[in-house]
């Protein structure tokens, strides 16, 4: 397959492009899910499971339940906060305006 590269425009090249890694990306998974099910195929056979072999745990992850809302907006009850990570804009103003947090406590 040849392809006249100078025929094409920047944007068919960049199209390209990304067609290739793409290609490059897939590829090299497809080769690594190969070699793992031939590992575990072959451990099987001899009795094991491939995490035995290799000492390797199997982490589950935990899923965290949404945070229930603590805070409410006052311009806009639907507007709410958890008290987790940032702050968020209005309740920094309400603060600074004089307000406290048990004042916008839902």
């Amino acid at each position: 397959m040849t392809i006249n590269l100078d025929s094409l425009s920047l944007k068919e090249l960049k199209d390209l492009q990304s067609q290739v890694a793409k290609s490059i990306a897939s590829f090299e998974d497809r080769k690594k899910k190969q070699a793992l099910a031939e590992l575990e195929e072959k451990a099987r056979e001899m009795g094991f499971s491939l995490a035995e072999l290799t000492g390797a745990a199997i982490v589950k992850t935990r899923k965290r339940a949404p945070a229930v809302p603590k805070y409410a907006n006052p311009a806009d009850k639907s507007d709410t906060w958890s008290g987790r990570g940032r702050k968020p804009r209005w309740f920094e103003a309400a603060l600074k305006a004089g307000k406290s947090p048990e004042d916008l406590a839902i």
